[in-house]
């Protein structure tokens, strides 16, 4: 079954300040048609690198789709290079330079000279025209490989891949789908989950198994590649059938649904209300809760009490409490959240208070609080991580001791 590469071209990529974001958009599209996108590269606006990454493409995949370096400046090398890459020549086409010179004369400007060079085609190929913009795109069909030149601005590529290069590649390609299932999985490290799962994965020959580590959580992604929707639907159903009763109540989701998604779900079938007392986390936990859409409908508010003051006169922590025990501390994570239910009438309230870091002796010690209908608990645990992994981490745990707690299962 034909693969498919991307070449993201322009020296801007390989700087911190831009991201190459076509290529989520590309990898997405040409997925939802069955084709596995095997490799991404950027290349930067140098002519020699980027016939060599044209050629190794070409020699890979029978699909190379290349985004950028279709301007008209000096540095927009790309019709030059696959020409190179291909040994064909470039083509002058007197209508595309009009077409481009009208539309710049509609927009009050007059053409430069130098966008006459967005004007030459390889030879052989066909125009993709641009209605959002001066570069053209091109096809082209080589010994059997699929070469599409795209814009780089993501205005202009979308219309012009999904209009004019969809139905090519959907002509051109044979009876192909792809299915995946998203486990995610909270409570687990990613080296216990792998050594648990890899038996029943490995039995697999058509089934790609993806682990990642996700700010404290762990995704399986189980992927298949078939001729037809069914076979692929089969195979990921029943690995996963394998898989989800040997990670137990760890898995909180088979749709790729996020944990405060599933939570918001669970809230909502019950009627239940939720709000939230934060100190280390800063706001972070109710940013995620309130991330879902109608949020509303369930969350009734949160509390940011950075300070011993804010933690005694907002939610009613005792400063005895405080003083004996520290802000950071079991006692404190309790009564914490038992204020932030009591002030907000919430049927449920979560707290968190720890030491964040990045400096200290007890940096990654945090006291997470659940009170409920049914009496309150406290989860201790000590993070080595950074500042900003121990505040992911501690809400996923905080969210992970509410889900269990709405469905009735042990720590």
């Amino acid at each position: 079954m034909p693969d498919a590469e991307i070449i993201a071209v322009g020296s801007e990529l390989l700087t911190p300040q831009r991201l190459d974001t076509n290529s989520l958009y590309l990898t997405d599209q040409l997925n939802a048609l069955g084709v596995e996108v095997v490799r991404k590269t950027v290349v930067g606006d140098e002519r020699e690198r980027l016939t060599d990454s044209i050629l190794g493409a070409a020699a890979r995949s029978k699909i190379v789709v290349l985004t950028g370096g279709l301007g008209p400046t000096e540095d927009d090398l790309t019709r030059e290079a696959v020409a190179g890459a291909l040994g064909r020549s470039l083509v002058f086409h007197q209508d595309i330079c009009d077409g481009i010179e009208a539309r710049l004369r509609f927009f009050g400007r007059k053409m430069a000279e130098i966008n006459r060079r967005q004007a030459y085609v390889i030879e052989g190929a066909e125009v993709l025209p641009n209605a959002r913009g001066t570069a053209p795109g091109q096809w082209i069909l080589n010994d059997g490989v699929a070469f599409v030149l795209l814009p780089g601005p993501p205005m202009e590529l979308k219309p012009m891949f999904e209009q004019q290069c969809l139905p090519r590649l959907e002509k051109l390609l044979p009876p192909q789908v792809i299915r995946t299932r998203w486990l995610r999985v909270v409570g687990m490290g990613e080296s216990d989950l792998d050594q648990l799962i890899s038996p029943v994965y490995k039995r697999y020959a058509n089934l790609v198994t993806t682990i990642l580590a996700v700010s404290g959580e762990i995704h399986v992604h189980l992927r298949a590649r078939c001729a037809l929707a069914h076979e692929a639907e089969t195979l990921v159903a029943q690995a996963s059938a394998e898989i989800e009763p040997l990670l137990g109540d760890r898995v909180y989701s088979c749709n790729g649904d996020s944990l405060e998604q599933v939570i918001a779900d669970l809230l909502r079938a019950r009627g239940a209300s939720l709000s939230v007392a934060e100190s280390a986390t800063g706001g972070l936990l109710g940013g995620r809760i309130t991330a879902v859409p109608s949020a509303s409908d369930y969350f009734r508010g949160g509390f940011v009490t950075y300070s011993d003051q804010m933690k005694i006169r907002l939610l009613g922590v005792p400063a005895e409490l405080i003083a004996e025990h520290t802000a950071v501390s079991e006692p404190v994570a309790k009564a914490m959240a038992e204020g932030a239910r009591a002030g907000t009438g919430s049927d449920y309230a979560l707290s968190i208070t720890g030491y964040a870091g990045p400096e200290g002796e007890k940096v990654g010690l945090v006291f997470i609080g659940l009170a409920a209908p049914d009496g309150s608990e406290v989860r201790r645990v000590q993070w080595p991580a950074d500042r900003d992994r121990v505040r992911a981490f501690s809400t996923n745990i905080a969210l992970d001791m509410l889900r269990r707690r709405l469905l009735d299962l042990k720590p």
